[in-house]
């Protein structure tokens, strides 16, 4: 598709992420010739049309506004009405609430005209993506229209519920409301909608809340489970909890001995859903996918185990399970390992964790790794290498037959840097990309920069290898143009207000003279700079004696002043030097 320059920039984005973003929603590969204006489409026939008609859309928008024909309808648009007043609410700022929507939903947003007609009333939204995320976003949208039209909802709610009925893969696709009472309502949205949140998280349906009303779209099996959450969330409010668990495959039941369970749940016990116990314990239910239940699964037994130790680890030996699909490991800690390995304020735990895509929990002494197969070896070896860190250099062989990691040769001279301090350098691009990184040898000998994560990234991710990549190469760009800049400068600094030299043939012999006699004394009569130590570390200061009054000037070891400037030269860059009395 040949472009223009603007319509280049327009389709490329800050960063390149409306590029991104339409790739991300038509599951196509996109490609911008910068040098030719091409745009590229690469994916099955229906990714390319809706890769390309969301391109022309977003170009269009440079123009005016977007106009909307029957053609544009792949089973991947919602259409929804937004009366004028609430059109600048729902835009936001600069376009910011739309964009956040798109982020969030996955889904390509604008407005536009449908025909070549306008509503002086109403705007026309176009919602392009697939079936769940074109439903979230909507419901998002109604829920601001809401609040600044009270009452709007219910001129189209017909629509709104008989939407892209039965159109999912189970054919059971719908929305189902519930109305809440009185104060029902702050207690189901929770604080800055994390109770909300976490009903749609946990059930896997669409929640949202218009007004006073509940929708929850998806499937039919979702909907149930997000109705039935909903039902034992206001449960909690009268007492405890009955749930049939039997045949249900979505809860998990933990027991918690009765003196954690205060140390469990918090300040306040009707955060999380507990059943009616008995005797010495009580039970805590989960409820999700097996995922999301395992990793709060092993973090409460982590609570658990850390006020009454062994409760759980007691007997426990290491384990690792053949299974392919989702599992669970055990490593055992000895001596100090748990300590390293588990970091500042479990900062090496989660670092691994997110490398690996696995769920990596310590419980007591014990490593509990949870995931499909692949996940669960990455971490293994993760942690294995970590450990191995301890007693030296690692070797790592045969790196280009994997799929989760990039190896960069750093030059000799960028090794510390880009390492930094005890790896401090190392440590913060890790955070930033969700990385494991470390120096290690290959089959030869040869030391170089492993890069590890199930992530590979992309060119505008700020996450994954790419990213971290990026930040490893222009730490070496910034090392390499600051020696060259020493290297092409006369580090030695001119003497003390002396001219430049002449040449030694032309320089005439200077007639002796008795030299000053060495002296602490300040003033004119002081001849010579004396070197006087300063009591601050490793830093020294000098002691100038010239035509005007003394100054000490403080410098580190080996650097040159230059006094006219009045700068200290000191490693590669200039800091003002501090007059001292």
């Amino acid at each position: 598709m040949k472009i223009t320059d603007d319509d280049a920039a327009f389709v490329l984005g800050k960063g390149g992420k409306t590029k991104e973003k339409i790739a991300r929603v038509s599951e196509a590969e996109i490609e911008l010739f910068e040098r030719d204006l091409i745009l590229e489409f690469r994916g099955s026939k229906l990714q390319r049309r809706r890769a390309k008609k969301y391109a022309e859309g977003v170009m269009a928008q440079r123009t005016g506004p977007v106009n909307i024909t029957a053609d544009y309808d792949d089973g991947d648009l919602t259409m929804l009405q937004v009366p004028q007043e609430a059109v600048g609410f729902v835009t936001g700022r600069a376009g910011n609430f739309l964009r956040s929507i798109e982020e969030q939903w996955r889904t390509l947003m604008f407005f536009c005209e449908v025909g070549g007609s306008r509503n002086k009333d109403y705007e026309k939204l176009a919602i392009f993506g697939d079936i769940r995320g074109r439903r979230g976003a909507e419901l998002l949208v109604l829920s601001a229209v809401e609040t600044k039209v009270p009452g709007y909802l219910d001129k189209i709610k017909d629509d709104v519920m008989n939407r892209d009925r039965g159109k999912d893969e189970t054919g059971t696709w719908g929305t189902d409301t519930l109305t809440f009472q009185d104060d029902e309502l702050s207690y189901a949205l929770g604080k800055q909608g994390t109770t909300r949140k976490k009903l749609e998280r946990s059930s896997g349906a669409v929640v949202q809340y218009i007004g006073h009303q509940a929708f929850f779209s998806g499937t039919k099996e979702v909907r149930r489970k997000a109705k039935e959450y909903m039902k034992w969330l206001f449960d909690q409010l009268e007492g405890p909890v009955h749930v049939d668990t039997d045949n249900r495959d979505d809860c998990t039941l933990v027991d918690i001995p009765s003196d954690c369970v205060g140390y469990i749940t918090g300040a306040r016990r009707a955060t999380l859903g507990f059943m009616e116990g008995r005797g010495a314990s009580e039970k805590l239910i989960i409820c999700g996918p097996e995922r999301g239940r395992r990793g709060a699964e092993l973090k409460v037994m982590s609570g658990v185990e850390a006020k009454n130790p062994g409760y759980f680890t007691k007997g426990l030996k290491d384990k690792t399970s053949d299974k392919k699909g989702f599992d669970t490991d055990r490593l055992l800690f000895r001596d100090d390992e748990l300590s390293y390995s588990l970091g500042k304020q479990g900062t090496t735990r989660k670092k691994l964790e997110g490398a690996a895509g696995a769920i990596l929990e310590y419980v007591g002494h014990v490593a509990f790794i949870a995931g499909i197969y692949k996940e669960r070896k990455r971490c293994r070896e993760f942690l294995t290498w970590l450990l191995a860190q301890r007693r030296g250099s690692v070797t790592i062989a045969n790196i280009s037959s994997r799929e989760d990691a990039t190896e960069m040769h750093i030059p000799d001279n960028c090794k510390g840097w880009v390492t930094g301090n005890r790896g401090s350098e190392l440590r913060r691009m890790e955070a930033e990309t969700g990385t494991f990184m470390f120096m290690a040898l290959d089959e030869r000998g040869d030391e170089r920069l492993v890069i590890f994560c199930h992530n590979a990234g992309s060119k505008v991710s700020d996450k994954g290898r790419m990213a971290a990549e990026r930040l490893v190469n222009d730490m070496i760009q910034e090392k390499l143009r600051d020696d060259g800049g020493r290297r092409g400068k006369d580090s030695r600094s001119p003497s003390r207000g002396a001219p430049a030299r002449a040449p030694a043939a032309a320089r005439p012999r200077a007639a002796a003279r008795p030299r000053a006699a060495r002296t602490r004394g300040a003033g004119p009569a002081a001849a010579e700079v004396l070197p006087r130590r300063l009591d601050s570390g490793n830093a020294a200061a000098v002691v100038a004696a010239s035509e005007a009054p003394w100054e000490k000037v403080g410098w580190r070891s080996g650097v040159k002043v230059r006094s006219g400037s009045g700068h200290v030269r000191s490693g590669r860059k200039q800091t003002k030097a501090l007059n001292l009395p």
